[in-house]
């Protein structure tokens, strides 16, 4: 959950469960997607392919360092909250399911059967996009105490209104990073089908954005406020 500085900061405490947890799920999760990569690929032999894995391994190492002084975020990113939104639980277990599509429809159609021919120019392209896929999400883990992968109101953790970092010119800069992400695939790993699961991923996120600005309008002590000093969303002068 993207937002929500604080004057009275989060009390450190050490990796639980949930944190340990959170780790697994995450390397796991890549590893899946790097074995689904190739394995729809056919081939091992696949410098595109790599150099994807590469970047987000250099982002995983990243968010590591990042979040090394954080073990009450990563707890929190890992935990199994009550009072998580119906529709968010909706909206990720869609997203979920397109993660792992994308990889196969880039595979398939990048290597096995060559359905796209992407020009160099455009790899080179979707591997700028990802220069601000990865920026975004290191800035605002920098920044944001509250920054939970479900949303939900932090009572439990004196949940306030986060107002530094990316937050001072976009109320979901989070998000920003996952659309970057998902437009950098495809034109990244060469494969025009990968659009669709991951152009399905944006409208998501944009879906997601309109949501969560609600519930933390109506839910969260502040953040009508601080939305009326930060105007947009994700796009500064659009929404």
């Amino acid at each position: 959950m993207p937002n929500t500085v604080s004057s009275r900061p989060v009390q450190k405490t050490s990796l639980e469960r949930s944190g340990i947890m959170r780790i697994i799920q995450v390397l796991v999760s890549v590893s899946l997607i790097g074995v689904l990569l190739f394995l729809s690929a056919g081939r091992l032999d696949w410098l595109w392919g790599w150099l994807f894995l590469a970047g987000w391994l250099i982002l995983l190492l990243a968010s590591a360092f990042v979040m090394r002084k954080s073990p009450d975020l990563i707890n929190e990113r890992g935990r199994r909250a009550e009072n998580i939104k119906g529709w968010d639980k909706v909206l990720m277990a869609v997203y979920s399911l397109l993660l792992f599509t994308a990889p196969v429809v880039a595979g398939l159609d990048a290597v096995r059967f060559e359905w796209s021919a992407v020009p160099l120019t455009l790899h080179v392209i979707g591997g700028v996009l990802f220069i601000p896929a990865m920026i975004m999400p290191l800035w605002a883990m920098s920044a944001n105490a509250y920054l939970a992968t479900m949303v939900r109101i932090q009572d439990d953790r004196g949940h306030q209104v986060v107002t530094t970092g990316p937050y001072r010119y976009v109320r979901h800069p989070m998000y920003v990073g996952t659309i970057f992400f998902g437009s950098s695939i495809p034109l990244f790993l060469g494969s025009w089908w990968t659009f669709v699961p991951c152009g399905l991923i944006v409208v998501i996120f944009i879906i997601r954005t309109a949501l969560e600005d609600k519930t933390l309008r109506e839910e969260l002590p502040g953040y009508a406020k601080y939305a009326q000093r930060v105007r947009y969303r994700l796009l500064p002068g659009v929404w």
